[in-house]
């Protein structure tokens, strides 16, 4: 017999959350009560209360100095009240998947809308779900159901609809169909969980290939009745919450079996009962197809295995499989992802590593191996799950192309398109190659593995700018970021809130662009002029007034100072002379000579070095007055 167990049985992301949560909290030595069974599997629940745990129907029942923990299912808006009011402390493990319903809810119960939810009426999840609105609700269990509704909901306004988690699909789907078909008002949204999904297909494909189907979860679990249905449809099937219901004659006969289980059933039971299947094989065993199967057993690409390092080269290490008389090789790019990795700095003789299998030779008895590939699988349950619960990773930019770029998280390959990689379009999302990044995931279908940069970016700018606006004042000063250039002046990043930077206030010189000043992602120090709160604007300031070449004039050249400077402009009354950068001085036509000059440019040409002396500043009108004549003596000659 051939048992083919499914790759998502098991527990879910959210019971997962809610029992390591409570184990910890025991393990604290603190007092826990959980309202309802934390989970719908006996045999998890009462190791929790031999741990110190008790379980409570409702706040009222809770001990005083206990915690309370509000399980996966949720809770409905009043229990939260009860909790406040008794001042207990609590810890929410209300699944990701739910709580996003209870908000779907919650907006229903804001515009009036009637909410129509898909699931069992006496479920704990479906109850937090409908006591999270104070308006219309109507609880349907299948299409015939809902079919029976339609009057009702014609006279609706509007109307939300939600699933449970835990729904079946199949029946969901028809539900869906009906409602775009006949009730055109139904805003529909998907809530049955990633897990549900994924579960009941797998279960759906394995019991068509299987003569037996065995359902391990709790007889009460909603999760595994559902799987249950689903098996039952193509084979015969049958639930066991424990290895001490399965019926050994029950599998008689069956030359395929297929093991699955419900989002509450912990691994050591799937374990118990697979072992125990095991076991009624092992009894019809001869003692030759014993010993045959306690060979080591054949390898195959995709298989993973564990390894010691015999010896390493630049370009490859060779391994002993362990439990195979084959030696297998692992390349250097199978090794690492880093093109400029050395192989020596990676492994070393004695080295125990888990690989995957990538090709085998039988003949020759090599095999090629890889550990990026074991990375690969192993970082993939954590990107799956990052999906399903909207975690935060972190990853490394690989590559970019014209889509957008490749981020290597925990060695699975993430693409992140170019308008989920950078906060503005004109930013070049190439220069993020190289890069430590966090990203969240959006979508993980098979080998399709999605995600997005800037939603993470947003998240943290959105902290960034109530920050800012918490703390800003005039005069205050902020590294900044230049993200873009215009006509005008420089759009600054000071924090999640871009301010403008305007032409005039990058430089005491006159410019004609401010690219003459900064370039886009240059970091710059800059200060804050002015604000408007309600239209989030912001006025900043580049240049320092100690730069003020005004300033350094009245500092460092008094009036009657004697100096060497070009002449920049000519006029019919003058020629104004350059004294420091910003500044230009008038030398009147009168002051050039000590001759009459009928025109200036007879005696004057731009680009002449002249001897000038200060002979009177305006700083209020911002004019200057030099005078040539003044440098020279009675004979016209330079006084020096």
């Amino acid at each position: 017999m051939e048992i083919i167990r499914a790759k998502t049985a098991g527990f879910c992301f959210g019971v997962d959350r809610a029992v390591k949560l409570t184990y910890d909290l025991l393990a604290q030595g603190r007092k826990v009560a959980a309202l309802g069974p934390l989970i719908h599997n006996a045999q998890v629940v009462a190791d929790l209360e031999a741990k110190g745990a008790v379980t409570c129907p409702d706040i009222d029942a809770v001990p005083d100095g206990y915690e309370v923990i509000i399980r996966s299912h949720g809770v409905p808006r009043a229990v939260y009240d009860k909790i406040s009011t008794r001042r207990l402390e609590y810890h929410d493990a209300t699944c990701p998947f739910v709580a996003k319903i209870h908000k779907i809810a919650m907006e229903a119960d804001k515009i009036g809308a009637l909410l129509l939810v898909a699931g069992d009426a006496d479920h704990p999840e479906v109850q937090g779900i409908v006591g999270h609105t104070t308006g219309p609700v109507k609880v349907f269990a299948n299409l015939e159901e809902l079919q029976n509704l339609l009057p009702a909901l014609l006279q609706q306004e509007s109307i939300y609809v939600v699933a449970q988690t835990t729904f079946r699909v199949e029946s969901w789907e028809n539900c869906k169909v009906f409602l775009k078909k006949e009730c055109t008002k139904a805003k529909i949204f998907d809530t049955i969980c990633n897990a549900t999904w994924a579960r009941q297909q797998e279960a759906e494909d394995l019991s068509q290939k299987c003569d037996r189907m065995v359902v391990i979860g709790g007889h009460h679990s909603s999760n595994t009745q559902k799987l249950l249905q689903v098996a039952a449809r193509h084979t015969k099937a049958i639930n066991v919450e424990t290895a001490d219901e399965l019926d050994p004659a029950w599998l008689a006969g069956a030359a395929r079996v297929g093991v699955t289980a419900g989002a509450s059933t912990p691994s050591s039971i799937i374990e118990e009962v697979l072992n125990s299947m095991s076991e009624e094989i092992r009894d019809d065993m001869s003692f030759e197809e014993m010993l045959n199967a306690s060979e080591a057993k054949p390898l195959y690409a995709g298989k993973i295995v564990k390894a010691k390092v015999i010896s390493v080269s630049p370009t490859e290490c060779t391994v002993g499989i362990d439990g195979s008389k084959h030696t297998g090789i692992v390349p250097l790019r199978e090794m690492s992802h880093d093109p400029n990795a050395k192989m020596e700095d990676l492994v070393k003789e004695g080295d125990d590593l888990d690989l995957v299998v990538v090709k085998t030779n039988d003949q020759e008895g090599v095999d090629t191996l890889s550990r990026v590939r074991f990375e690969a699988q192993k970082g993939m349950k954590d990107v799956s799950e990052a999906a399903e619960n909207g975690t935060v990773m972190e990853g490394d930019v690989m590559e970019a192309n014209k889509g957008g770029v490749v981020v290597n998280v925990k060695g699975v390959r993430v693409f992140v398109p170019r308008s989920q990689a950078t906060m503005r379009r004109d930013e070049d999302y190439t220069k993020l190659v190289g890069q430590h990044v966090q990203l969240v995931i959006t979508e993980c279908a098979g080998r399709k593995i999605v995600g997005s940069i800037n939603k993470v970016t947003a998240e943290a700018n959105k902290a960034k700018r109530e920050e800012f606006w918490a703390n800003v004042e005039v005069g205050k000063q902020y590294k900044g970021v230049v993200k873009s250039l215009t006509s005008y002046g420089a759009f600054v990043d000071v924090g999640g809130v871009d301010g403008l930077c305007h032409i005039s206030e990058l430089s005491w010189n006159n410019i004609k662009h401010p690219s003459e000043v900064v370039k886009v992602g240059d970091e710059i120090e800059v200060y804050v002029k002015s604000y408007d709160p309600e239209n989030q604007k912001v006025s900043l300031g580049y240049k320092k007034e100690e730069d003020n070449p005004w300033v350094k004039l009245e500092n460092e050249v008094p009036v009657g100072t004697e100096f060497t400077a070009p002449v920049v402009s000519i006029t019919k009354f003058g020629a104004f002379v350059r004294i420091m950068p910003g500044i230009d001085g008038l030398v009147h036509i009168s002051e050039i000579s000590n001759e009459r000059v009928n025109k200036v440019s007879d005696v004057l040409k731009v680009g002449d070095e002249v001897r000038v002396k200060l002979t009177a500043v305006d700083f209020d009108r911002k004019r200057i007055s030099l005078s040539m004549k003044a440098c020279l003596d009675e004979n016209g000659e330079d006084a020096e």
